[in-house]
C-alpha cells in the first residue's frame, strides 16, 4: 500500500483530502464530558489539557439513541443512522419478528471512511475493544492489501487472512485482557501505538469500551487511574507525530435514587397491565452481550404495537409515567433523530437523565452489577460528548465550529481536513 499522496476521497457528502501525516481517532466509549472535567480539575490528564490549550476542544452531540453501535458506525461513516442504517445495538427484525443483535456488516447501508481510503491505496487500521464492533468497523476494508482490523477481546485469535495481522499479544507486549477490565481499552491504545511504530497506517481508528464509566463515577479512584493511564497513551500517540482526535460515542449518567436503589421504569409491565399481555413488545436497543456493564437497561426503548394497542394509546400511557422525558411515534422519531424509518418501531420512549427503562424485572439480570449503582446511557441526557484535537483548526473549520452544530461523527472530517498542522 502507498503512503504517497492519493486521490481525494468522497463519502456521504464529505470530501476528505489525503492526510500529510498519520491520523488517529480515538472513540472513548462512554466518555461523558464530566470525566475529563474532573480529571482536568485534578490535574491527572496533562496531555489532554495540552491538546485543549494548543489544539481544539468543544462539546459535540452524539447520535440518538446514544448507544455504542449507532455512534461508532456514524463516526466511521461520517453520517447519521438514516444514511448508514444502524440504529441500535439490538433491534426487532421486521421480516421474522425476531429480536437480533445489530452488529452484522450486512446491515450497514454505507461503506466507511476507512474502507474508502484503503480502496484507494492507503494503509488503515481499526482496533476495537469489543469484538461485536469489529466486522462493522472493518466493512469493505482491504485486508488482503495490508489493512488491519481486530479487537482486543479476541487479540489472541488474530490471523493474516481475517485481521491482517497475527501474533498481536507479542507485538503489544500485554496478556489478553479480561473482557470486564480497563485493560481491554488500554490494550487497544497500546496496540495502536505499536502499529504506528511498525506498520505506519495513514489512518487509525481506536474504539474503547465503557466498562469503567458504567461502573465508576468521575473522581472515583478507579476512574482516575483509567484516565491517567489513557492520557499517557494519548501523549505517546501525539509524540509519534499523529493528528489525534478524541471523541466519545455517548455520555453516561447515574440512574439511582438517593438511597442507591435503581431508578427504573418497567415499561413492559406497565403496558401489559394496560393493554394485556402480548399486545406490545418493548425492545431495549442497548442490549448486547456485555451485560455486566448495564444489565440491558438504558434510556431509550422501542415499542411495537400488536392487536388493539394503538401507537396513540401507548404514547398516552408512556407520557404519564414518571421519569419519561420524550415519547415519539415512528415518523417523528425518525425525523427528530435522523434514523432509518424502516427500522424504527411504532413508538420510541426516552427517559430523563436520572431514570432508565427496562421491560420487566425478570428479563434483566441485575446481579451482574455486583452491588454498584447503575450508570447507563441511551437518551438525550447522555448525548453530550467531548470533541478534542491535538492541533488547532484552520480558518475554514474554525469558522464552521463557531457556527455550532458539531456532531461526534464530524471527527474524521475535522481531523483529516480541519487541522492546521
Amino acid at each position: 500500500m502507498t503512503s504517497a499522496p492519493g486521490p481525494e476521497i468522497r463519502l456521504n457528502g464529505v470530501r476528505y483530502r489525503w492526510p500529510d501525516r498519520p491520523v488517529v481517532v480515538v472513540c472513548n466509549d462512554g466518555g461523558d464530558p464530566a470525566y475529563f472535567d474532573r480529571a482536568l480539575k485534578d490535574g491527572i490528564v496533562p496531555n489532554v489539557a495540552r491538546f485543549m490549550q494548543t489544539g481544539f476542544c468543544a462539546i459535540a452531540q452524539c447520535v440518538i439513541p446514544s448507544f455504542t453501535c449507532p455512534n461508532n458506525v456514524s463516526i466511521v461513516t461520517g453520517s447519521p443512522p438514516s444514511i448508514h442504517g444502524i440504529s441500535g445495538n439490538f433491534y426487532l427484525e421486521p421480516e421474522t419478528g425476531k429480536a437480533v443483535v445489530m452488529t452484522g456488516p450486512e446491515l450497514m447501508r454505507s461503506t466507511t471512511i476507512l474502507a474508502e481510503f484503503s480502496r484507494n491505496g492507503a494503509k488503515v487500521a481499526s482496533i476495537t475493544a469489543k469484538d461485536k464492533l469489529r466486522q462493522q468497523l472493518g466493512k469493505d476494508m482491504n485486508i488482503a492489501g495490508g489493512c488491519i482490523n481486530f479487537s482486543s477481546e479476541k487479540a489472541d485469535k488474530c490471523n493474516k487472512r481475517e485481521n491482517g495481522i497475527e501474533n498481536v499479544l507479542k507485538l503489544v507486549g500485554m496478556p489478553l485482557p479480561d473482557m470486564y477490565s480497563p485493560e481491554l481499552s488500554l490494550f487497544v491504545l497500546e496496540a495502536g501505538i505499536k502499529l504506528l511504530q511498525t506498520e505506519k497506517p495513514l489512518i487509525t481508528y481506536l474504539s474503547l469500551t465503557d466498562y469503567i464509566q458504567h461502573r465508576y463515577a468521575p473522581g472515583e479512584p478507579e476512574a482516575d487511574r483509567y484516565y491517567r493511564d489513557m492520557d499517557a497513551l494519548f501523549g505517546r500517540i501525539h509524540d509519534l507525530g499523529a493528528v489525534v482526535g478524541l471523541v466519545a460515542d455517548h455520555g453516561m449518567r447515574d440512574k439511582s435514587n438517593s438511597d442507591g436503589s435503581l431508578k427504573v421504569v418497567w415499561l413492559q409491565d406497565a403496558l401489559d397491565l394496560e393493554f394485556g399481555k402480548d399486545a406490545t413488545t418493548v425492545i431495549c436497543p442497548i442490549t448486547d452481550y456485555f451485560v455486566a456493564h448495564h444489565g440491558s437497561l438504558g434510556s431509550f426503548v422501542r415499542i411495537y404495537c400488536h392487536r388493539d394497542a394503538t401507537p396513540e394509546a401507548v404514547m398516552r400511557l408512556a407520557r404519564g409515567l414518571p421519569g419519561i422525558e420524550a415519547v415519539h411515534d415512528k415518523a417523528t422519531a425518525a425525523r427528530t433523530f435522523d434514523l432509518p424509518i424502516d427500522r424504527e418501531a411504532d413508538v420510541v420512549v426516552i427517559s430523563d437523565g436520572g431514570t432508565c427503562i427496562g421491560t420487566t424485572p425478570s428479563a434483566h439480570d441485575l446481579s451482574v452489577l455486583d452491588g454498584h449503582a447503575l450508570r447507563t446511557h441511551g437518551g438525550i441526557a447522555e448525548s453530550r460528548v467531548p470533541f478534542i484535537l491535538n492541533y488547532p483548526l484552520n480558518e475554514t473549520y474554525a469558522q464552521r465550529a463557531d457556527h455550532g452544530g458539531l456532531r461526534n461523527f464530524h471527527i474524521f472530517d475535522f481531523a483529516i481536513n480541519g487541522v492546521a498542522t
